[in-house]
């Protein structure tokens, strides 16, 4: 039988859809597994201290005090309120946290030039025109998104980094007699960027009339951290039931310190895993490169025949399925 019957059009279409369809599979069943896995392991613990875990909050036989059950209840209304708004105008969202002073519609407008873009530089390069489409789906969706999410996970790590030197300010501030307000202007005209802007906008808020708890629901809009949470929790119990502010913010500064000393720990037990992960998938494209540098023509049938096309795309669908479980294994949330 010729080779070209071999690999007809109903039998390669069978044979990619079979390997979509596992690969799919796999990708669910990892992302299932390392989803379900931190609750498992949490309700494990509580079940060893006599404790249940239920829609995320703690009940069991142990009454916790007073104080830590309001915290657990206002970070859980907090979380609550932060999706609803966060499934109600994502867009939005995204740009109030990556900091940009820019209208969901020009956004919309730039996302579609990239796309437009993207789909004329596929074309130029004279790629097959069935791949012209998700060029610029792919362009106008997921580079813009992408673009957004590391501006807003760069701009969340500056914060986090001048977050605790800013509350140590505010602590000392009200240990030698200044009022909580005048702290919050100083650390909003001194502290460096994006801290000093959120403390300007609270002081500012302050001045205009506006609660405390609207202002700091508006601030974990923009700075969705779990040390901002912290403090907003801590301010919001701190007004309701008084008690020794400096004392509590100080204890809040050292939690957060030790919280950025295990995330570097962290940082630097995976650093390993994560430099081989780049060197494994690098590798392919580099390989490529050099031998496409000794034989222009030797790697032409992959771009240029159908079989080559579908060759790649699966590849690219095995090295992302790779990647994704890589990446679950090495990502560390606390």
């Amino acid at each position: 039988m010729p080779q070209t019957e071999l690999f007809g059009g109903t039998t390669v279409f069978l044979i990619l859809g079979v390997g979509l369809a596992v690969s799919v599979m796999i990708l669910f069943g990892t992302a299932f597994y390392f989803t379900i896995k931190p609750r498992m392991i949490l309700n494990k613990r509580l079940a060893s201290y006599g404790l249940k875990s239920k829609s995320g909050r703690v009940t069991g036989d142990r009454q916790v005090g007073n104080r830590q059950a309001r915290i657990q209840e206002r970070l859980q209304e907090l979380e609550d309120k932060g999706k609803k708004k966060r499934r109600r105008n994502q867009i939005r969202s995204d740009l109030l946290q990556a900091g940009l002073d820019v209208s969901v519609k020009n956004f919309l407008m730039v996302s579609a030039t990239i796309g437009l873009v993207c789909a004329g530089i596929y074309m130029l390069m004279g790629l097959p025109t069935i791949g012209t489409i998700p060029t610029g789906i792919a362009g106008t969706f997921l580079l813009p998104k992408l673009g957004l999410k590391m501006m807003a996970r760069s701009r969340q790590k500056k914060f986090t980094q001048n977050f605790a030197n800013a509350i140590d300010v505010l602590v000392r501030g009200i240990k030698s007699g200044l009022p909580v307000g005048e702290c919050l202007a100083i650390i909003g005209r001194e502290a460096p960027e994006p801290v000093g802007g959120e403390f300007f906008l609270l002081v500012e808020g302050q001045k205009m009339g506006v609660a405390l708890d609207t202002l700091l629901a508006r601030g974990l809009e923009r700075m969705p951290t779990a040390e901002f949470k912290f403090f907003a929790i801590v301010l919001q119990i701190q007004q309701q039931t008084g008690g020794n502010l400096a004392d509590t913010l100080d204890g809040l500064s050292n939690v957060l310190r030790e919280r950025k000393r295990m995330k570097d720990k962290i940082k630097s037990m995976s650093s390993e895993a994560k430099s081989s992960a780049g060197i494994i998938g690098s590798l392919p494209f580099f390989v490529a490169g050099m031998v496409s540098m000794m034989s222009p023509d030797y790697l032409n049938p992959l771009f240029f025949t159908d079989m080559g096309n579908y060759m790649i795309a699966g590849g690219l669908l095995w090295m992302g399925v790779g990647i994704a479980v890589m990446m679950k294994m090495i990502n560390f949330d606390f």
